[in-house]
């Protein structure tokens, strides 16, 4: 692992154990810092130990420092957002090393940066291709491993929890609310589309995915071994920086296209085009855990009252006032929902049982399948790419000629 990883895994490590331990729940706090000296011992490799060495001190000065509703119970709203803007610096000191890297490969220097192999988690049909090849024939890839990895840990949490990755640590999601509160600004009224418009629109994203999906299970599978040994799949990584380092006017429009939908509806990019979300919407209807209203303390069945904040507060417009499940593939587990609700046991999200995941057990939950399915990689050696600088290098040069 790079440094920036390191410390990002061991950040999430000591924020699990400060949720823990402000919860009352010390038991929690303790096996959290087991697992990060636990990761060290066992790695015995300096970027953990000075992940943990850094980590550490942090920990304990925002508990120091931190507002005493910190200390108390976090609010659901601050606990998403604070967790949204610190998984997204993170994945912003991560491409800023990858850009290093990159363009000193370029350039014909041995980059003295690492390449953070977290990078290819924007690698998904390699990733879909790793895990067939993995289920299919066994056969585990070592130039692009953390692709596979990533995906898996994806697609656990969306059958765990619902998309509550969208929710809670998606950074396309955090920057597509700021581009839509710009908009705001500017033009008060909401742009959403008519419902017989809205629903052929959903349909991209699933359209989008099953041409992913399409490359990934259409791949004859004795055909695997010469492409994940093939130039291609080498720098099938950079091809993907050099495409937004240096984008066409082609590109340029496309990004222009996806910002004005992120600007134009609240969570449009969401909504209309990620493929992930398309993928983690279809797994979360197997997920045990999803919204549920209590109408035996709901105001609207108790007192009469024709209560819908739930409803109003819901960003992916969904209906939650008149169900007692929500199942929509739309619903992100973002909980704004149950933040809204005036009755704190009316709308929780749970299992069927009627047992509740609070916001901090769930966001745990999320980093816990993010974060702990990497170490586990790392720690087995099926991490790190083991594609050299060199051979890089010379592809680089020629990565216009280099094809399937």
């Amino acid at each position: 692992m790079t440094f920036i990883e390191s410390l990002t895994l061991m950040l999430a490590l000591m924020y699990l154990a400060s949720l823990s331990y402000w919860s009352g729940k010390k038991w929690g706090a303790v096996v959290t810092l087991l697992l990060s000296v636990g990761a060290v011992a066992i790695s015995l490799y300096w970027p953990l130990a000075i992940g943990l060495i850094i980590a550490l001190p942090l920990a304990l000065l925002v508990h120091r420092f931190a507002p005493d509703e910190f200390k108390g119970e976090i609010k659901i709203n601050t606990l998403r957002e604070g967790t949204q803007h610190v998984l997204a610096l993170s994945l912003l000191l991560v491409a800023v090393q990858y850009t290093i890297n990159t363009v000193l490969l370029k350039q014909g220097i041995t980059p003295w940066l690492m390449r953070p192999d977290v990078v290819d988690a924007f690698l998904p049909i390699a990733g879909g291709i790793e895990l067939k090849a993995i289920i299919s024939l066994n056969l585990w890839d070592q130039t692009h491993p953390a692709a596979a990895v990533m995906l898996a840990a994806v697609l656990i949490t969306g059958l765990l929890c619902k998309r509550a990755f969208c929710g809670w640590a998606c950074p396309l999601g955090l920057a597509g609310e700021y581009l839509y509160a710009f908009r705001k600004r500017f033009i008060k009224a909401e742009l959403t589309p008519p419902a017989w418009l809205d629903w052929p629109l959903r349909m991209l994203k699933y359209l989008l995915l099953l041409a992913l999906c399409y490359i990934v299970i259409g791949m004859p599978a004795q055909s695997i071994p010469n492409y994940l040994d093939g130039n291609y799949h080498k720098i099938a990584d950079l091809k993907m920086a050099l495409f937004f380092l240096t984008p066409s006017l082609i590109t340029l429009l496309v990004f222009s296209l996806i910002l004005a939908l992120a600007a134009w509806r609240r969570q449009g990019f969401c909504r209309y085009l990620c493929p992930y979300g398309a993928m983690l919407g279809i797994l979360s209807f197997a997920s045990p855990l999803k919204i549920r209203r209590d109408t035996q303390h709901c105001l609207i069945e108790t007192k009469g009252m024709k209560c819908d904040k739930c409803t109003r507060a819901c960003p992916a417009n969904i209906i939650v006032h008149t169900k007692t499940t929500v199942r929509t593939d739309e619903c992100q587990a973002c909980m704004r929902c149950v933040a809204a609700c005036p009755k704190s046991a009316a709308l929780g999200f749970g299992l069927k049982s009627g047992h509740r995941l609070g916001h901090k057990g769930l966001l745990a939950l999320v980093l816990i399948t993010l974060f702990i399915l990497p170490l586990g990689a790392y720690l087995s050696g099926f991490w790190h790419s083991q594609t050299p600088d060199n051979i890089r290098m010379e592809l680089i040069q020629v990565i216009d000629r280099v094809g399937h």
